[in-house]
């Protein structure tokens, strides 16, 4: 069966695409518009009850939280395309932590940002510029403790690209590419090496060319 993803345009769901792309699955993708409100209507509901994307359809298994749908992925398919998890429980056990780091300190301050330049002028409502500022010196801390150790590794997890360099990737394009903040990462030396290395595979630039962010 071929994987349905819903919700290509979006930051989130392109955390599953190159995953999948990563691990040679087969995928086909369905629209949501999130500004039309088609997440909140009751066929998607059925499917996600938070009414967020992403969400994964694979013959009658459906799976949401993109985090999850990665693992899963990553772990079912372990021994076809990329390795994403490490080879020993040790190098799984980094993986899970910088994959937990991703998700707790590094999305949040950068999804406020991107709800408050990006997605606030197409809802016609005013950008808090509090929470912006606030949402700055919580990123560059975040990437201070980045550069710290990418000094250090070539990747978060170690020699080896993994589920945790991948999930940056949908919210680190947001911040070098589309809010004005490059400069976040390109001050730091090692963090935009390790930018520059990740946003350059094929994977992501595959999903980059052929699923375009919404805004």
């Amino acid at each position: 069966m071929v994987v349905k993803v819903y919700g290509p345009a979006y930051g989130c769901p392109k955390r599953v695409l190159v995953c999948l792309i990563e691990k040679q699955i087969e995928f086909e993708t369905v629209d949501v518009d999130l500004i039309k409100g088609e997440h909140k209507e009751p066929d998607f509901l059925k499917l996600q009850p938070f009414g967020v994307v992403p969400v994964i359809q694979d013959g009658d298994y459906t799976l949401y939280e993109s985090r999850a749908i990665i693992r899963y992925y990553a772990e079912k398919y372990r021994e076809q395309g990329t390795e994403l998890l490490g080879k020993t429980i040790e190098e799984r056990g980094v993986v899970e932590q910088w994959l937990e780091v991703e998700a707790h300190n590094f999305q949040p301050p950068i999804y406020n940002l991107v709800m408050n330049v990006l997605f606030a002028p197409i809802q016609g409502v005013p950008s808090d510029t509090k929470a912006v500022q606030e949402s700055d010196e919580k990123i560059a801390k975040v990437l201070d403790i980045y550069e710290e150790r990418l000094s250090k590794a070539k990747y978060l997890a170690g020699d080896f690209f993994s589920l945790a360099d991948l999930s940056h990737l949908p919210f680190g394009h947001y911040l070098v590419n589309q809010t004005g903040r490059g400069n976040l990462v390109r001050e730091r030396k090692h963090v935009s090496a390790w930018w520059d290395n990740i946003s350059n595979r094929p994977s992501w630039k595959k999903v980059v060319h052929e699923y375009k962010y919404i805004v």
